[in-house]
């Protein structure tokens, strides 16, 4: 998954590179069409990007603000749309489900904080620019590369929780208490 990620940014930043050469060859303003198709490609990815997650799979979209979770709360696969802003999630009083339950954060600039009880099973991989990763006592800085950690128990925990993160800028703290 992490790599197909990969392999679609660098294709993307290919093709925008060999538009703007051949614009250059060719003496056409590559800028005044790529803006817009840009814009209206995700706009329209937007707004069917609920519709393409599993019925199971919530969707919370915010452009600025940030998404707290404290208490008692009943963690589900969900999606996390935000431009700017943090997500804080403290599942120690929370509601886990038996099996793996899945985050996924999207966003442009955003640290993710997440406290999880002991003897769940913990897994974090962050697709950035830039990340900052404080993840289970490990402290981590990526540039231009993908990260991903797992907890020890992971693949045998009865309760796993898997974070998945993308971002431009990513600021990662995760614990185990």
């Amino acid at each position: 998954m992490r790599d197909n990620w990969q392999i679609f940014i660098g294709a993307l930043i290919t093709l925008v590179g060999l538009m703007f050469l051949a614009g250059s060859l060719l003496d056409v303003d590559v800028g005044a069409f790529c803006w817009p198709i840009g814009l209206i490609a995700l706009g329209a990815w937007l707004l069917l990007r609920p519709q393409l997650v599993g019925p199971d799979t919530a969707v919370q979209m915010s452009l600025l603000g940030d998404v707290h979770r404290h208490g008692v709360w009943e963690v589900t696969d969900e999606e996390i749309w935000i431009g700017v802003g943090d997500v804080e999630l403290d599942m120690t009083s929370a509601d886990i489900p038996v099996g793996e339950t899945r985050l996924r954060v999207f966003g442009f600039v955003g640290e993710v904080s997440l406290l999880v009880p002991e003897g769940v099973g913990v897994s974090v991989s962050s697709l950035a620019f830039v990340t900052d990763a404080r993840v289970l006592g490990r402290k981590r800085d990526n540039i231009f590369t993908p990260f991903h950690l797992a907890s020890d128990n992971y693949e045998t925990a009865e309760r796993r929780f898997r974070l998945e993160t993308h971002f431009f800028v990513a600021d990662l703290r995760v614990k185990q208490v």
